[in-house]
């Protein structure tokens, strides 16, 4: 991934997030993401979509899914750009804790323990960064291993 790139332009060239893209895709949030931003997207890898139940990423895809689709993916998505420097900042202004408001409108929850960030979904699902701050032209992404949903 390459910082003077897009979030869109990176992730299509990624060969871990090609199911996070045919996602964004299908619920025409392409331009949105190549848009100025700036964005934090916390990028589920192709195998945090494998740990979901078995037809769960073929359904979302159906066309009568795409609002859930869209509540998905905004799901992963903070408006304004928050690397990990800024995030343990926040985590600890909020004596561990800091609450995350999406572009869907929900919250997540991001801890740390031994320098590890972990964000926590309204589901009590919780997802390990294990990529940070991959500087995008429009934002930052953080890779994560599980996918975070929305209640």
């Amino acid at each position: 991934m390459y910082p003077s790139k897009n979030i869109i332009e990176n992730l299509g060239s990624s060969k871990d997030h090609s199911t996070l893209v045919s996602l964004i895709k299908a619920a025409d949030l392409s331009e949105t993401l190549q848009s100025i931003g700036p964005f934090t997207l916390f990028a589920p890898t192709n195998a945090a979509f494998n740990k979901l139940t078995k037809g769960t990423v073929d359904a979302l895809l159906l066309p009568e899914n795409k609002g859930q689709l869209s509540g998905i993916v905004t799901y992963h998505l903070l408006s304004g750009k928050l690397d990990s420097k800024e995030l343990m900042a926040e985590i600890d202004k909020g004596k561990g804790r800091a609450e995350l408001l999406t572009v869907n409108g929900a919250k997540l929850t991001a801890t740390a323990k031994d320098g590890k960030i972990t964000i926590t979904d309204e589901r009590s699902g919780a997802a390990m960064i294990i990529i940070k701050d991959v500087y995008q032209s429009n934002g930052v992404i953080h890779v994560v291993d599980t996918v975070l949903m929305p209640k």
